[in-house]
């Protein structure tokens, strides 16, 4: 966003950087992005294990962090300038495959849970509204970065739980969290207190990897 407002390249090249930390992370970790680090960039992995849905440091992997960022690489992968073209796509397919693996509906019911341990398993069953919203982005992204019809299948999808059992048609915007059994709930987040993602997952699809979706709005850039 900063390289787009200002045309400088160095903002691309540090988002680019911040990136490739982010697949080195996930790679070493059967692409499961850490969250949590020591000052010396040490990951810390079993960090509050023993409180595993806190707030703001669950434990574990966060499965809508590893879609969130299968869309992100793809956008740095398509803003960089002197960088080839794809270069992040196959880490993109593999933090988006890792997280629909390990969070889709492996709990005997549909959505994502909000977090697994280091092998995959579920810790906290809850589905969280803003983690199928990215799930939305990234299969958008990845359709249009790959053309391939799995992940349109997969965009429908996504869109169809969302509107069977996440979008709030009583009292508007998007319910916050779910149950295990979708139900509404208010385990972790009480109440509504961001729609940020939701907003995201209906404007990403409509616009390019490039420029950022603040840019692409503002000059019409929309696709077919």
């Amino acid at each position: 966003a900063a390289g787009d407002a200002t045309g400088e390249v160095r903002w691309y090249e540090r988002a680019a950087s911040i990136a490739d930390h982010v697949v080195t992370w996930a790679s070493a970790n059967d692409w499961r992005i850490p969250e949590h680090f020591d000052a010396a960039w040490v990951p810390q992995l079993e960090l509050n294990a023993d409180k595993p849905d806190d707030p703001f440091k669950p434990y574990g992997a966060t499965i809508g962090h590893g879609l969130e960022w299968a869309r992100l690489l793809l956008q740095v992968d398509a803003s960089l300038p002197g960088r080839s073209p794809g270069t992040l796509v196959p880490a993109a397919r593999a933090l988006y495959d890792a997280a629909v693996r390990d969070g889709w509906a492996v709990d005997g019911a549909p959505g994502f849970v909000y977090t697994t341990d280091w092998t995959g398993s579920p810790v906290v069953r809850t589905r969280m509204h803003w983690v199928v919203a990215e799930a939305i982005g990234a299969a958008a992204a990845l359709h249009q970065s790959t053309g391939e019809a799995r992940y349109a299948d997969d965009y429908a999808r996504w869109w169809d739980y969302a509107g069977d059992v996440v979008i709030d048609r009583e009292r508007g915007s998007w319910h916050h969290e779910l149950d295990a059994s979708n139900t509404p709930s208010a385990d972790v987040w009480p109440g509504k207190p961001d729609l940020y993602h939701a907003f995201q997952s209906t404007l990403l699809p409509l616009l390019p990897l490039a420029p950022g979706l603040a840019i692409a709005i503002r000059d019409g850039l929309t696709i077919d």
